[in-house]
């Protein structure tokens, strides 16, 4: 006899893709009223299982069940009809729509056979202030950053009135604050009867949101257990092993200053940003979304315009807004976004590690392409990249594994001054412990890190000090000894004293 709460049940399904077993006699069942928390590694097999749930791959075996009833979805259409609605990891979002068009695409509500545009936008509101977001509805969506986006998917996701939800990350990008408004409509939703597929790799989320847990390792369902469960026993079902220390942060001697910003300005989005990054040191950036960290680092790699400041870098001064002046002096960038900013997707993991020494490699017009395999093969062994070889296309790597090769053409550029911007996002704990091993090498060799994160256990983790910026300026500093979440955030949330309001108003 069928559970009249259960809503959707996987049986033994399997999954492969040339050369690869993706999923092998999975199984996974989703309740009336609860979030069940799909936990593994990258490349465990979990979004291969929730692009089976919202249409994109059909499974080569076994069976999906929604209400009892065996079903077939073969699209995303397929996946509304039966109630089911997914948040990806990757937005589906079109960056020229608006916000409302983005929300209601394909379903926008229509009067006298046109597009009610007013209903729509006032119909888009109400749902950006349900996810608590304040974005206009009508702004164009490739004016959004990353946490508005997310965001806006939620919100989309609401506007299908869904029976099944699944959540790929969607914590990922969120300030603590943001993250407490997410967990808020989430619980709501459980409680109007909405059962939850919640993919996370941050595992004091679990026990705080999940009623149970589902296990992925290597393609398999390897246990399931209560949310309550202890994270280093999650841990140890998730990599097969015991991980000693989750910041494994190493405090070699500091030297000089590598990196020197004085009163870096640009008006409107930061405002006298002062700080320095000196050898062998880890300095944190902290701060909400939308305080100005991202900027001050573009700005700092000459990807946009400042209007005041200075940037030395070993004691030269850089030339403002040129990237180029930024790589030969030793400055490199992991964005945010890697898959958007810093990877060629249907590239090769061996012409993504080259890219940024591509010009240097090349004499009388020619490439020399055995010395770039072999720096290639030398850097992605010596961080460890998980791949069938050089040649692999790097969108069929896990998320850690392409952070890995971001972070390794940097390298093989020989870069003093690394920014990380979100430098673990959507990564699960045992690559993260690879990205923070990584860190120390580099601080431990005479490198410089400057390390964005909304993960403030990792800025706390990680960082020799913390700087905290709040509506675009350097809030406070704090040495790692003095560092807490609750130091951090009173500086976050610091409004500027009026004096400095009026000396910004005048510049």
């Amino acid at each position: 006899m069928n559970d009249p709460d259960e809503l959707l049940r996987v049986e033994g399904v399997r999954k492969t893709f040339p050369g690869v077993l993706a999923l092998d006699a999975v199984d996974f069942d989703l309740r009336r009223g609860e979030v069940h928390v799909l936990l593994g590694e990258n490349g465990a097999g979990k979004s291969t299982l929730i692009k089976m749930l919202s249409g994109a791959h059909r499974p080569d075996r076994g069976r999906i069940l929604v209400d009892g009833r065996e079903v077939r979805i073969h699209s995303a259409q397929d996946a509304e009809r039966l109630g089911i609605a997914t948040i990806h990891q990757e937005f589906n979002l079109v960056p020229d729509l608006t916000v409302a068009e983005n929300i209601f695409l394909g379903r926008q509500p229509r009067r006298f056979g046109m597009i009610d545009r007013k209903r729509m936008e006032a119909d888009a509101e109400e749902l950006l202030r349900r996810v608590g977001v304040r974005v206009s509805p009508r702004a164009r969506v490739r004016e959004l950053g990353i946490a508005r986006l997310q965001m806006v998917e939620i919100a989309k996701a609401l506007s299908l009135d869904a029976r099944v939800l699944i959540m790929d990350e969607p914590t990922a990008v969120l300030t603590s604050g943001e993250v407490d408004k997410l967990f808020t409509i989430v619980r709501q939703l459980r409680q109007d009867g909405v059962g939850i597929v919640f993919i996370t790799h941050h595992l004091d989320e679990i026990a705080a949101l999940g009623d149970r847990v589902t296990v992925l390792r290597d393609g398999r369902s390897i246990d399931q257990v209560p949310a309550s469960t202890p994270e280093d026993a999650l841990v140890r079902l998730m990599v097969g092993r015991d991980i000693e220390q989750q910041y494994p942060r190493q405090r070699p001697e500091t030297g000089e200053p590598l990196l020197s910003v004085r009163g870096l300005t640009r008006d409107g989005v930061f405002h006298d940003v002062s700080f320095e990054v000196r050898a062998g040191e880890v300095v944190g950036l902290a701060g909400l979304v939308g305080a100005g960290r991202t900027e001050v680092a573009r700005a700092l790699f000459g990807a946009d315009p400042y209007d005041a400041g200075t940037v030395h870098v070993r004691g030269e001064r850089l030339a403002a807004n040129d990237v180029s002046a930024a790589m030969g002096a030793g400055i490199g960038l992991v964005p945010e976004d890697r898959k958007g900013q810093g990877l060629v997707l249907d590239a090769s993991v061996q012409e993504n590690l080259g890219l940024v020494t591509l010009r240097s490699a090349t004499r009388a017009g020619f490439v020399d392409l055995a010395g770039r395999r072999a720096a290639a093969a030398r850097i992605a062994e010596q961080l460890g990249v998980r791949m069938a070889g050089l040649g692999q296309q790097v969108r069929t790597l896990s998320g850690g594994n392409q952070q890995k090769v971001v972070i390794g053409k940097w390298l093989l550029a020989d870069t003093k001054v690394l920014i990380l911007d979100e430098p673990t996002r959507g990564i699960d704990v045992g690559a993260k412990v690879e990205i923070y091993q990584l860190i120390n090498e580099l601080t431990a060799s005479g490198h410089a890190v400057l390390m964005i994160s909304s993960d403030l256990p990792e800025v706390l983790g990680m960082s020799d000090r913390v700087l905290v910026m709040a509506q675009g300026r350097i809030a406070g500093e704090l040495p790692a000894r003095q560092a807490t979440q609750d130091a951090v955030m009173a500086l976050a949330v610091s409004a500027p004293t009026m004096n400095e309001v009026e000396g910004s108003r005048g510049h």
